[in-house]
């Protein structure tokens, strides 16, 4: 499995970026994708993940109401929109995938096999 991410840049506080992630050489269903964000000298947090077939979302309490997850099946993409952006979600996103999250552990970095390269996301105030 490939994931290719795409879409990061710099910005000032209050603007907006789309962020995309790609896979393909997928053999097996997946249950979840899920961003996570990782800032220097940080540990890698949970952004936000998507149940692949329902759609049902999930968020970290720092991006609710400012990014949206969303995702086309045709095209094997998950996008995160991130408005209102703030200094602090300057970091590298990542994008991650795994046929066997379940919904306890989405949030959870260890639940995730497959990793895009990172996208870096830069917020100046």
């Amino acid at each position: 499995v490939q994931l290719q991410a795409s879409g990061g840049g710099s910005v000032q506080a209050g603007g907006s970026l789309r962020l995309s992630c790609a896979a393909s050489g997928r053999t097996f269903n997946s249950r979840y994708m899920a961003w996570f964000r990782q800032a220097p000298g940080k540990d890698r947090d949970f952004v936000a993940a998507i149940n692949w077939s329902g759609g049902h979302t999930y968020y970290a309490d720092s991006v609710k109401g400012r990014f949206t997850i969303s995702r086309d099946k045709a095209k094997n993409t998950v996008y995160l929109q991130m408005n209102s952006l703030r200094p602090e979600d300057t970091a590298v996103y990542y994008c991650a995938d795994s046929p066997s999250v379940i919904l306890s552990n989405v949030a959870s970095d260890n639940a995730y096999a497959y990793w895009g390269q990172g996208t870096q996301v830069t917020v100046s105030s």
